[in-house]
């Protein structure tokens, strides 16, 4: 049955079925070969579904489009651009910390990518940077969407493995600085062995102008960390009012749209919103076979019976995973792979909240991994540039995206540490 799941799967993928179809036909398929009324499935989507912490996900994609139309994100890049842009490759820098900060408020990979790409690409390509390196420090820059937190894959994690989200997103924070730190170090290195342009030099006036101009944006992650880590309020309702609040500072301090637009930009968001939760929806249908079959249960003996220890699973799971994030975006990859993993963590003594920092990462490769990597796709469109160059450009930041990875996999506690320092 297993093999046959497989193959069906590879084959209406080949098809080139969307996700959800893919996802939603094997689930039937398989309901209905074992004799099960395919109303369950309905059924099971729909109580999946009854999430209060999954109505995070459509708020946090509103805020990201509120702050892409609205100037919020502008304001970000200057700020950056004041602080950090001096160095040779300056706007690369910035890239990166505009990135940083951006991701610390939508939780969306492709959406950072898209903001900052939108609004440095053409400065890089003007000041004569290579059009592959803009590219590719955009594009892997707009992973740390979603390492940094809030994080739209580590809510999805919470749910499946049933994690404190919190301290999930406080473990994210620690790996996610110091890919930062190593794309800012690369940037520097490149910048001068290449003679990139500097920025120009600002006066205090002007750095002061530019910091009081960007405080309502930079006042939205604080408003979030202090919504989550204080426990003021749940998850869903800091997503909530985070949307809130970026709407009212695009409306009223950065005007980047009219009152009259925001029900178009409310409609985007819940198209794109939209699309996330159809795939959802089929892959729990999709899980919930998998999980019903025995297939995880038979997992777990299987590495019982062979002794397979924690580094070795680790090992094979992350190569599983980056060949996996070649060919399926996120959310699949997480729906379909986490019911079958979660319950293998236990008996190998792999703590739940460091893995799914390690599926994290691994799924920022996905986005940047040909052929399916979304944000060279995003960029490439944005770009008008042939896909190659993307390809081209994001390569050295693969090299030290899977070094972080393999560093984050075997010492635990660098990911641990934070949420063990908050919350115990």
């Amino acid at each position: 049955m297993v093999k046959f799941l497989v193959l069906l799967f590879f084959v209406l993928l080949g098809m080139g079925l969307p996700i959800f179809l893919v996802l939603g036909a094997s689930a039937g398929i398989m309901f209905a070969a074992e004799g099960k009324p395919l109303v369950g499935i309905a059924q099971k989507m729909l109580d999946e579904l009854n999430s209060t912490t999954l109505l995070a996900v459509p708020f946090f994609v509103m805020a990201a489009s509120f702050m892409q139309r609205g100037g919020i994100a502008r304001a970000l890049v200057d700020v950056a651009a004041a602080w950090v842009g001096q160095a040779r490759g300056g706007l690369a820098v910035v890239c990166v910390a505009a990135c940083a900060m951006f991701a610390a408020i939508c939780g969306s990979s492709v959406a950072t990518a898209l903001a900052m790409g939108t609004i440095l690409i053409p400065a890089m390509i003007e000041r004569k940077y290579p059009a592959s390196f803009a590219l590719g420090v955009t594009a892997a820059s707009g992973t740390l969407g979603i390492l940094i937190p809030p994080s739209l894959p580590l809510i999805l994690y919470a749910i499946i493995a049933d994690e404190s989200v919190p301290r999930l997103f406080l473990a994210g924070v620690i790996p996610g600085l110091m890919q930062a730190a190593l794309f800012i170090g690369w940037s520097l290195y490149f910048g001068r062995k290449n003679d990139l342009a500097r920025e120009p030099d600002r006066d205090r006036a002007e750095l002061l102008r530019v910091s009081l101009n960007a405080l309502p944006a930079l006042s939205l992650p604080v408003v979030i960390a202090i919504g989550i880590y204080g426990g003021w309020v749940t998850t869903t309702e800091t997503a909530a009012f985070a949307a809130f609040l970026a709407l009212l500072i695009s409306l009223f301090f950065y005007r980047g749209f009219q009152p009259r637009e925001t029900l178009n930009v409310i409609g985007e968001s819940i198209k794109s919103a939209g699309t996330i939760v159809i795939i959802i929806a089929t892959a729990l249908a999709f899980g919930h076979w998998l999980t019903e079959s025995g297939i995880p249960a038979s997992l777990v003996k299987f590495i019982r019976d062979n002794n397979f220890s924690a580094w070795q699973f680790l090992l094979a799971i992350n190569i599983l995973l980056i060949i996996l994030g070649m060919f399926l975006e996120v959310a699949s990859i997480l729906l379909i792979t986490l019911p079958i993993l979660v319950p293998v963590l236990q008996p190998l003594g792999i703590d739940p909240v460091h893995f799914a920092i390690v599926i994290t990462i691994n799924m920022e490769l996905a986005l940047i991994t040909a052929p399916v990597g979304l944000n060279l796709y995003v960029l490439s469109s944005v770009s008008k540039t042939p896909i190659g160059v993307v390809i081209r450009g994001v390569n050295p930041f693969l090299i030290l995206m899977v070094a972080l990875l393999a560093l984050i996999t075997y010492v635990p506690s660098i990911s641990l540490w934070l949420p063990k320092l908050v919350y115990g």
